[in-house]
């Protein structure tokens, strides 16, 4: 099949490259000339396990362009992989999520195939259908799911292992209104040997903000039980050990330390409590669980100075 990914940051290259891998031909779009001209020589403008291996391999089938119109021409299905970042309020930034909408609805006016559309980039439910759909149908003066497939396949992709993720996936989740649109995205993940968990497009959306909220307050938890064991002499990393072995909790993302950080718990976590306190909801764990995270490395500090007292001046 012919792919087209918007946006060729952490998750769109290792999407296209994932595709590339399974068989189908990609072409990248992005603004940024640097890494247009890095992917086009096969040199991987990030470093991922396995990407630049891939990247050499598969030489010819894949090539990065600024070009929407080109790509989406000779695409089947375009995949929008651009960041959704947060505002100073915790709020998600839907700017780069607009512009790709606008860009591809002009290009699919031209276009008398049917195209399929996917959300990859992480949005809070609703977005996808109140947010996309519209400027997509505006632009390219076609209905949705009539003259071009729309849909919502969250990314679960750990980084440093995030190619290996891609081809061997806990669960493939995919949010979808019509059978055309299914049929297609079935087709092109046949390849995987994973759960495909098929959902309405707002649950897609919320399965994957769900996912992270829990793993960030499973990391919250643990470090408040840490602290307790702290000031009783007792080893935390053996408590969740122990934990760990009951196989209704797991032993993954039982870690005591400083806290949990990166690209994508912080703005998730925060814009699902946003979003929680604009329908009227009060998220009491959710708003505790970042309470605890940003106390935590001040938890680091005491037990530094419990063994070096005297800090001041010190290089650590």
């Amino acid at each position: 099949m012919r792919v087209s990914v918007i946006g060729s940051g952490y998750v769109g290259l290792v999407t296209g490259m994932g595709f590339v891998k399974l068989g189908n031909e990609v072409i990248f779009v992005d603004v940024d000339e640097r890494k247009i001209e890095m992917i086009n020589k096969a040199q991987p403008p990030i470093y991922e396990e396995g990407l630049e291996e891939l990247m050499r391999e598969f030489r010819g089938k894949y090539q990065a362009t600024k070009d929407y119109r080109d790509a989406i021409l000779n695409s089947d299905v375009t995949f929008i992989a651009v960041g959704t970042p947060s505002r100073e309020d915790g709020s998600i930034d839907l700017t780069y999520i607009e512009q790709a909408s606008r860009e591809i609805g002009k290009a699919l006016r031209e276009k008398k195939e049917y195209h399929v559309v996917v959300v990859k980039s992480t949005v809070l439910p609703g977005t996808t259908e109140n947010v996309v759909k519209p400027i997509i149908e505006e632009k390219s003066g076609k209905r949705a799911f009539e003259d071009f497939g729309l849909a919502m396949n969250p990314e679960f992709l750990r980084e440093g292992v995030a190619l290996r993720d891609f081809l061997n996936p806990d669960r493939i989740v995919i949010g979808v209104l019509d059978e055309r649109t299914k049929n297609v995205l079935e087709e092109l993940y046949a390849p995987i040997n994973a759960p495909k968990l098929f959902t309405d497009i707002k649950t897609a959306e919320m399965i994957k903000y769900a996912s992270n909220a829990f793993l960030a307050t499973k990391i919250s938890f643990a470090n408040e039980i840490g602290n307790i064991c702290k000031r009783l002499g007792i080893d935390s990393w053996k408590v969740f050990e122990g934990v760990g072995l009951d196989h209704r909790i797991s032993p993954h993302f039982f870690r005591t330390g400083i806290g949990w950080g990166g690209s994508c718990f912080p703005k998730d976590v925060k814009a699902l409590i946003r979003k929680a306190e604009e329908i009227g909801e009060d998220p009491i764990i959710l708003k505790a669980v970042v309470e605890v995270n940003d106390r935590q490395p001040l938890k680091l500090i005491e037990l530094l100075k419990k063994h070096v007292p005297e800090l001041r001046g010190k290089t650590i």
